[in-house]
Order: structure tokens, then sequence, then C-alpha cells
């Protein structure tokens, strides 16, 4: 009897022990499963919102290139005719680009190897619902054009909310001339952080008086490690900042006032800011 009882000792402890190891198991599914909804299903979802231009719900709101890579994020919106778009961005200190040419091409090499100034440098094509960018402005930094802020713009919305064009831009900062990780080609490398180039644009044009107000939208979602086309890395909030230009016949405000965000969207933000800092 003693024998059969120190014989059966071990065996409880060893189903005592699966039962541990099972309970362990089923716990870490279901938080694996708790954080998976959340993190992909629960939390994308709830910090959408498109309450100030809801027919841009279900947009991509990533540029392509001509390979049909992902290219850079849509970061920055405009309410607007393009007349009042092109005339505001000339007011903020930004000027139109040049198309690419030869002649164009040949112009950016000299203005980048001898330092030499060129404003209206060109942009290389991005696409957007199938289209070429249909206006894009640069602003210089320093003098040649290995430095710059640049933004692309493409007419999504002939009436959006307010009864009027909406423009959906791509906005980033050129930090100098290299090799496309992808194909080998010449050409620009951006700074990581686009939200600080789209809050530098959004200034520029607040300061110009031309700004009735300010909102956001979502955009490419609140991203760690995204890669554009020629494999640049970016970082963002997700957002897209917006300024609706003054109509024909009426005057911005100064500064504009800015709408405000659904409170989870608010907190998202304030946690990214916290966390870039």
């Amino acid at each position: 009897m003693n024998e059969q009882l120190a014989g059966a000792s071990p065996v409880r402890r060893e189903r005592k022990r699966r039962n541990v190891v099972r309970r362990l198991a089923l716990a870490f599914g279901a938080v694996a499963v708790f954080w998976a909804g959340v993190s992909y299903l629960l939390l994308p979802f709830a910090l959408r919102h498109y309450e100030h231009q809801e027919a841009l719900d279900g947009l991509e709101m990533v540029t392509r290139t001509a390979d049909g890579l992902a290219g850079d994020p849509l970061n920055v919106g405009i309410v607007g005719s393009r007349e009042e778009l092109v005339t505001a961005m000339a007011a903020a200190g930004w000027s139109p680009a040049d198309p690419v040419t030869l002649r164009t091409s040949i112009e950016i090499v000299g203005s980048v190897v001898f330092d030499r100034a060129y404003r209206d440098a060109p942009v290389s094509p991005l696409f957007y619902q199938g289209r070429q960018q249909d206006l894009a402005f640069e602003k210089a930094v320093g003098r040649s054009a290995d430095r710059r802020q640049h933004v692309r713009f493409w007419n999504v919305l002939a009436k959006g909310a307010e009864g009027r064009p909406v423009w959906l831009g791509s906005a980033s900062f050129d930090v100098g001339v290299g090799l496309s990780h992808y194909t080998g080609a010449v050409t620009h490398a951006i700074s990581p952080d686009v939200d600080a180039m789209r809050d530098a644009l959004s200034a520029d044009l607040a300061a110009t008086g031309r700004v009735a107000e300010v909102y956001e939208v979502t955009g490419v979602g609140l991203t760690l490690n995204g890669r554009n086309g020629e494999g640049d890395r970016y970082y963002t909030d997700g957002e897209v900042r917006f300024s609706v230009l003054a109509g024909a016949g009426k005057t911005g405000r100064q500064p504009p006032p800015v709408l405000p965000n659904p409170p989870l969207v608010d907190l998202k933000n304030a946690l990214w800011q916290a966390a870039s800092d």
C-alpha cells in the first residue's frame, strides 16, 4: 500500500504541472488574441475620423511610384480652388516646381554639384488614383537644390464638405541626394519626420492670413517605420492637416481656429508627441 502511494505521487505532480502549463498557455493565448484585436481591429477603427470630410473615408492615404510601390504618405490637405491654392502657396513663400525635362534634370544636378541656387527645381513624379500630381511646390533651404521643402498636390474632390474643391498633398523635406534603395537611380532622400514638414507648411499658410480654419482627418495611420518608394524611412502620427482657404471676397483669420479632433485621437496625438520629444 505504501509503495502504491509513493508511486502515485510523481504522477500527480506531473499531472499538476501539465495543468499549470495548460492554464498558462490558455492565458497567454487569450492575452495574444486580446492584444491582436485591440491593436489591429479596435484601435485602428476607433482612431479613424472623417467628420470634417466624410467623402475621404475609404480612400488610400499613400502615394504610389510609377512602378506601383507605396510612395510618401499623404499628410496635408487644402480646401479651395486651384487659383486660391496657387495664390496662397505663393504668399507663403513656396515656388511652383518646374516639370521634369532633360534641361531641368541637368540644372538640378548642376545646382547640387556647384552649390548653385535653383528655387524652381523639379520634383520627381508620384501618383495618386492613377495620375501624376496636379501641382508641385517647393521652398529652398540653403542655396542648392539638395535640401528643400516640397509638396505635391492632387485634386481629389470637386466638392467637399464645404462645397469647394478638396486637395490632398504629400509634404516632405529633402535632406540630400542619394541613390534609390530599390532602383539605384539618383534621387532625393527625405527626412523621416514627415509630420514636421506637414506642420511647417500648415504654419506657412496660416501666416498668410488666407486660412479660415484648420482641422485634421485620418491619413495613413500611426506609422513607426514606414518606407517610401525609394526605401527612405518615415514615421508619422498618421493625420492629414487641412487648411481651409478663405473663399472669394472673404478673409482668413490669424491665427486660424483649429477644429477639435475626437478625444481618443487627441489622446493618441498627445502620447505620440510626448514619445517623440
